[in-house]
């Protein structure tokens, strides 16, 4: 069998790994957006580098848009096999893609009336929302710790990566020629010790492995003392400063810990008096999509909701809806918190906070998680003076923090320990995927050291043949 690498390969988004096997099934592996690549990125989503009618099978490992967000293209261009998922990514995906379909409506409508008085032909978004609609029906789903059919040449079983809720390593156990091959691929990695979600889970010897590797070269701050370090941005912006702490964040796992250290902040006297407001519809979906998912919590959020039925929820919160309810925040000239996706800033209303309040010292910009570095949170993050904001240029005058240790991927320690469980002698092949090219490089020089013996990091589109 053969396993082809057409995205996340020596960049973190796009996830996308196609197995055919001898027989000539075709498994694909995610089936993600690339996302925050500048020019680049509409060239590669435009092209999967395989016919997606020639895709038997899709495995999905978790929700996030960089991993799920071009099925409804698969299925526009003539994909219709199921679709393996746990059922909180089933419940995500069908928000995440609706959302991203009409992200995709409004930003292609806004770019073409820029290319008509430019004298340029219209762009065509991705698809539509009918095409995301036509997903679901193909979702099937199965818990974690359970082998699935997928036909008869291939079974999958899902185990807990701690990443976002539903999040999946999916394993295969693959025949061909009387012999069994098993492959594992982690999709996202979680950290361990995380404060909603349980650790990532053992899973069994494999023989071809791919890992993600976003932070393979980097060791996080400890969470314990993140709570401390969000409650101090929130007093020196909103008390001292008496200014607006704007926080881009992912809609799906990133704002809904934000809310947890918010009510925890509340629950025990420290959050000082001032409005949160999340501003993305998204997020208050993808909130109660998590709430219906207490399944996957870990043994502290079930003991806390012993006695606090809602651990995402405080006075003074409010969900902001209506595109007019976002616009009045502008007017808005007193101290407050604004939570809004996308965490790296690429998308959404979160533009339009930065864009009205990057001007103003008394303000704070705090990158909560993960930004590519040509997306907008990635400059700002690497302190960039001045950047472009729908086609203006705006000065950074105001302050810009970070909280690196919220990441919901694992660091170094984090992927060691998730390999941990492995014989690496008896690992055939380790592929390291999703990470930045020279991320990715140093990592497998610390792999081979762990005692890997072959370890490689796949260009786009390359191919191996899996013995």
């Amino acid at each position: 069998m053969k396993i082809a690498f057409h995205g996340a390969a020596r960049t973190v988004t796009g996830s996308k790994h196609l197995l055919t096997l001898n027989s000539g099934t075709k498994i694909l592996l995610d089936c993600g957006l690339f996302q925050g690549l500048g020019k680049d990125t509409d060239v590669l989503n435009a092209s999967f580098g395989f016919d997606a009618s020639s895709v038997d099978y899709l495995i999905l490992s978790h929700a996030h848009i960089d991993h799920s967000g071009l099925i409804p293209r698969l299925v526009k261009q003539g994909f219709a096999g199921k679709i393996f998922c746990t059922p909180a990514t089933k419940d995500l995906t069908e928000i995440l893609l609706e959302d991203s379909a009409q992200i995709q409506r409004d930003d292609t409508k806004f770019m073409n009336k820029r290319r008509a008085k430019q004298g340029l032909p219209p762009f065509e978004p991705l698809y539509d929302l009918d095409d995301a609609q036509n997903v679901f029906p193909l979702m099937q789903t199965a818990a974690y710790g359970e082998w699935t059919t997928v036909c008869s040449e291939a079974e999958v079983m899902f185990t807990d990566a701690g990443h976002i809720i539903g999040s999946a390593a999916m394993h295969l156990r693959l025949k061909e020629n009387n012999e069994t091959i098993h492959l594992t691929f982690s999709g996202d990695v979680g950290r361990y010790g995380d404060v909603i979600l349980c650790s990532p889970h053992v899973f069994p010897q494999a023989d071809y492995i791919l890992i993600e590797s976003t932070y393979g070269d980097k060791i996080h701050e400890e969470f314990s003392n993140t709570l401390n370090v969000f409650h101090d941005w929130i007093v020196k912006t909103c008390v001292e400063k008496k200014g607006k702490l704007i926080i881009p964040s992912f809609s799906v796992g990133r704002t809904q810990e934000l809310l947890y250290f918010l009510n925890e902040m509340f629950n025990t006297n420290r959050l000082p008096k001032v409005p949160v407001f999340v501003d993305s519809p998204l997020s208050m979906e993808a909130t109660q999509v998590v709430k219906s998912h207490p399944e996957n919590f870990n043994s502290t959020i079930k003991k806390l909701l012993l006695s606090d039925s809602d651990p995402f929820d405080f006075p003074g919160l409010k969900f902001i809806k209506s595109v007019d309810e976002s616009k009045a925040l502008n007017d808005l000239h007193q101290p407050c918190i604004i939570i809004s996706a996308s965490g790296m800033a690429d998308a959404g209303r979160i533009k339009h906070h930065i864009a009205n309040n990057i001007g103003d010292k008394r303000n704070t910009i705090l990158i909560v998680g993960y930004c590519e570095p040509h997306s907008l949170g990635g400059k700002l993050m690497n302190a960039a003076k001045e950047v472009k904001i729908y086609g203006e240029y705006f000065k950074v005058i105001a302050e810009i923090g970070t909280m690196r240790s919220m990441s919901a991927h694992g660091d170094y320690d984090d992927l060691c320990q998730f390999l941990s469980c492995q014989n690496p002698s008896l690992v055939k092949t380790l592929f390291i995927v999703h990470g930045e090219e020279d991320v990715q490089l140093e990592f497998q020089k610390r792999l081979l050291k762990k005692g890997f013996k072959d370890v490689r990091v796949p260009h786009l589109h390359e191919e191996f043949t899996l013995e």
